[in-house]
């Protein structure tokens, strides 16, 4: 191979290694986190705000629309917390849940959600994500130049290939790291989704379980409000596609699961 050939290699390992650094979060102390921040590390935007429609619900600030919205049921309460602030806000007409989490007082609260987050070490910040995407994505693009520029050869190919499965493989790390998903892990390890309704009686509990479990839960202890109001099913709570990088939410990343830089 000729040192065009190798220049070109070393400019894609340069691309991986600012991609790895990017990618890189490291976890700091912690305060205890509240539902509507655990159900953002487990299912992106959409489980944040189904967690705070359902608190809203409990003190009857909301209540299921026509054809699969949520309209407002008077005030929002007493509550300080931001993102049900923003969320009961946003209702000045009845919204479907995936046009909801997009208004822009609802999207401010995720957004300042996501940065106590990111600043905990618990969830990728939007930015670095994105432009360590981007860089991986420019690899492949820079081995074809590469190979293209200079001379192709079965050893040039074979070694071309091994940073584009690098990339590919870093393309899959999804935005909350390792640190989180242990946090969610041990979370419903201590918190079991109950068999009935009844084995649970404080309304704060219901939303720890909204947050680490989604739609089970919902249907469980919300079956006619989430049914009415849209919550469920496809256009509802979908699991865990934030947390393990599946692409059902348009923050994440593609339709894998790979192993997370730390």
């Amino acid at each position: 191979m000729t040192m065009g050939t190798w220049w070109f290699f070393g400019v894609t390992l340069g691309q991986l290694v600012l991609a790895v650094w990017l990618l890189h979060t490291r976890s700091k102390a912690r305060p205890e986190l509240p539902p509507q921040a655990l159900a953002l590390l487990r299912g992106g935007p959409r489980a944040a705000v189904t967690v705070a429609l359902v608190a809203l619900h409990q003190r009857g600030a909301v209540a299921a629309g026509r054809r699969g919205t949520i309209r407002a049921n008077g005030g929002a309460g007493r509550t300080r917390d931001p993102l049900q602030l923003g969320v009961h806000r946003s209702l000045q007409r009845a919204l479907a849940l995936r046009v909801l989490a997009t208004r822009p007082k609802a999207r401010h609260a995720l957004d300042a959600l996501r940065a106590e987050l990111g600043r905990t070490g618990l969830l990728r910040p939007p930015r670095r994500l994105l432009a360590a995407r981007v860089l991986l994505a420019c690899v492949p693009l820079t081995v074809g130049a590469g190979l293209l520029a200079t001379e192709v050869t079965a050893p040039a190919l074979t070694l071309g290939a091994l940073p584009v499965l690098a990339a590919a493989a870093l393309l899959c790390v999804p935005p909350t790291p390792r640190a989180a998903r242990r946090l969610l892990a041990g979370l419903r390890e201590r918190h079991p989704l109950p068999a009935h309704r009844r084995e649970v009686t404080d309304g704060k509990d219901v939303l720890l379980y909204v947050a680490l479990y989604g739609d089970p839960a919902l249907a469980l202890f919300l079956p006619h409000f989430s049914r009415d109001g849209g919550l469920l099913g496809r256009h509802g709570d979908r699991g865990d596609g934030y947390a393990t990088g599946r692409g059902w939410h348009p923050d994440n990343g593609p339709t894998c699961t790979a192993g997370t830089p730390d």
